[in-house]
């Protein structure tokens, strides 16, 4: 079987260029999204411990299988320590064997990016230009740069309450075609913008965004908010706003929709294949709020992996480990690997 480590996956990107491969994974993401009824789907498996959660994410397909290990720790940054670390596997549904292991850390957030922006696409009037972001902690930079690989960017306006995250921000995005306009308040940095973005950490049930500050026409990416009790936006936001999911039963519990209790069935519009597929429209006009409340589904992590396996072999990248038994001579006799 395939092993793909973080160098592999950085190869990867490197040959094709980050912005192709937000547009390949996008294509992937359409495909495997409109097939929605083809997938054997589940909200993730999630066991909360005292300083975060480990989850498992799986998803079974006609042709491949797919799961990822992934945790969500917010206090490992004061052990110098990534708040979120990945693993996934892609195997073949056919026989059961597993096709490739692959890192996930990067590929989460690339993955996250890119279904955020994808949604953007169907959500967001077709002209957007200005792009605001709130919170520039480790999903911002891809949030900016798979939007971009999508729209025609001309401006992006970023806040953090932590100025050094707004300066590793500005710092890694220096040089890029789009001005980068840094504020002082969420509120400074939405007015007038085309597409709002929320990627915070902050643990509890929040207001980034208050209803009040948004205008007609606005499209809002809600990021941050991705499990029970942390939620990002004001509520009185979903009220107004034509709201677009991943998969419902998970969304319920993680997403900014468990505030609506039990409106939230009838206020949701559409989950994302619905509108991918072209069951039912994205936007219809240029005065809609529109949001899409975005919680991470296991089905995303199914492309990207499908992605980078396709890749691999076309590359030549990443190397074949044996963690299953492909030369046993008698393969009803098992005990034979012991004398091997």
């Amino acid at each position: 079987m395939l092993l793909l480590e973080i160098a592999d996956v950085r190869r990867l990107i490197q040959q094709i260029g980050l912005k192709n491969f937000f547009i390949k994974l996008c294509e992937n993401l359409t495909e495997d999204f409109s097939a929605w009824e083809d997938f054997q789907k589940s909200a993730r498996h999630a066991v909360y411990v005292e300083n975060g959660v480990i989850e498992l994410m799986p998803v079974g397909g006609k042709k491949h299988y797919s799961f990822k290990y992934v945790n969500g720790h917010p206090l490992n940054p004061t052990r110098n320590k990534l708040t979120v670390v990945a693993v996934g596997m892609l195997s073949d549904v056919d026989s059961g064997y597993p096709l490739m292991i692959s890192e996930m850390t990067l590929l989460t957030a690339i993955r996250t990016a890119a279904i955020s922006a994808l949604a953007s696409k169907h959500l967001a009037r077709k002209n957007s230009k200005t792009l605001a972001i709130i919170g520039c902690g480790a999903q911002s930079e891809f949030q900016v740069l798979a939007h971009d690989a999508l729209f025609d960017l001309k401006e992006v306006r970023y806040f953090d309450l932590d100025e050094k995250a707004m300066q590793r921000f500005a710092d890694n995005l220096k040089g890029s075609h789009f001005a980068l306009v840094p504020g002082s308040s969420a509120k400074e940095m939405i007015q007038g913008a085309d597409i709002i973005i929320t990627a915070t950490a902050a643990p509890g049930k929040n207001k980034i965004l208050e209803y009040s500050w948004l205008t007609p026409g606005q499209h809002i990416s809600g990021v941050g908010g991705d499990s029970p009790d942390k939620t990002e936006l004001d509520p009185e936001i979903l009220q107004h706003s034509k709201i677009a999911i991943e998969y419902f039963p998970q969304t319920f519990h993680e997403g900014e929709i468990q505030n609506l209790g039990d409106q939230a069935k009838d206020k949701v519009y559409a989950e994302l294949w619905e509108i991918f597929s072209g069951k039912k429209p994205g936007r219809v006009n240029d005065q809609e709020l529109t949001l899409f409340d975005d919680v991470g589904f296991a089905l995303e992590d199914f492309s990207v992996l499908r992605l980078v396996y396709d890749l691999a072999a076309q590359h030549a990248i990443g190397k074949r480990v044996n963690l299953v038994p492909n030369d046993i001579q008698d393969v009803k006799n098992l005990f034979s690997l012991l004398n091997a």
